[in-house]
């Protein structure tokens, strides 16, 4: 019997009342620990076959965000080598709360890490640009303004959910000057920045970063103005199976989020509406990549994946059994 708590995470993820994909990726290990903690399963068997059920209504909730199946699989892999032992069910329902406790904890110092190697970058008097809603990118800043860095950030308000506005009120709280626009002004005021700073939801094995909707955009401006981008991104975010020319699927979101839907029922029939929820930046537009493992060039992402998942990267999952 799947818990309330995991279909409940499950809503959240897919209505993006959790969003940004550290946070996703959180939920989901969490959702995986309390199914293990709550589960009425009486032998190991029962209780796998619960973790699987509970793994592919979380999977199917958010397609483009790689940290959420690299959540899973952390924790799966973990519970099934203990479940293909013959663990019994106290030892398999302690490896599933363990893995997803040191994923968490994991993820969360990676953030910690991310923004001291980023801050590093970050130099007195800039300006950066920012997009969406990056807990990582968001460390960099923060860092560098502990340390003293009189720094400003020019924050897009990220349509159509307007998570810059999440960005903004986060940086303005902790007493960080910010400048916030619209998203069709970036190009306006790249000529006053020095340096962008964005976030990831999935990098693939040619440094190419998938993440939110004009992500791609911005890097192009800053090309063209020859200003530096760095990417802050955990290592979970890499998606191992674009190693295997495997494709990201780019998610197709709900029309009424960027029409209102009473507005959009009397538009003419042969309007079509699209909303898609994230876009690719090429490897080219981008100049480093911050990881809690350091700092490495667009080109350099195999070698992540390479040390995260080996080559013999399976396309079955433990939850596909």
């Amino acid at each position: 019997m799947i818990v309330r708590e995991v279909f409940e995470i499950a809503e959240k993820i897919k209505n993006m009342e959790i969003r940004g994909a550290g946070e996703i990726a959180r939920a989901v290990a969490e959702a995986l620990k309390i199914q293990a903690e709550k589960s009425k399963a009486k032998t190991s068997h029962e209780l796998w076959k619960e973790l699987k059920e509970a793994s592919k209504i979380l999977y199917n909730t958010r397609p483009t965000a790689v940290s959420l199946p690299n959540a899973l699989r952390y924790v799966m892999y973990r519970g099934k080598i203990a479940y293909t032992s013959n663990a019994d069910l106290e030892s398999l329902r302690y490896t599933i709360i363990n893995a997803a406790k040191e994923f968490i904890y994991n993820s969360e110092k990676a953030i910690e890490r991310i923004g001291e190697i980023g801050a590093k970058r970050i130099e007195d008097g800039d300006v950066i640009m920012t997009h969406c809603h990056s807990k990582a990118a968001i460390s960099v800043m923060k860092t560098a303004f502990d340390q003293g860095k009189d720094i400003k950030v020019i924050v897009t308000e990220t349509r159509p959910r307007w998570q810059g506005k999440i960005t903004a009120k986060e940086l303005a709280s902790y007493g960080i000057p910010v400048i916030y626009i619209v998203d069709g002004a970036a190009r306006h005021y790249m000529k006053m920045t020095d340096k962008v700073v964005m976030g990831a939801d999935s990098i693939t094995a040619n440094g190419a970063v998938i993440n939110q909707i004009g992500t791609a955009l911005i890097a192009l401006t800053a090309k063209e103005h020859r200003v530096w981008v760095m990417i802050a991104a955990e290592t979970y975010k890499f998606h191992p199976e674009t190693m295997l020319g495997q494709l990201v699927e780019i998610e197709m979101r709900d029309p009424t989020e960027v029409v209102p839907k009473e507005e959009l029922e009397t538009w003419p029939k042969n309007i079509e509406v699209l909303n898609p929820a994230f876009d690719v930046t090429p490897p080219e537009y981008i100049d480093v990549i911050i990881t809690e493992k350091g700092v490495i060039p667009p080109y350099a992402a195999i070698d992540i994946l390479k040390e995260e998942f080996g080559w013999a990267f399976k396309y079955r999952e433990p939850w596909e059994d």
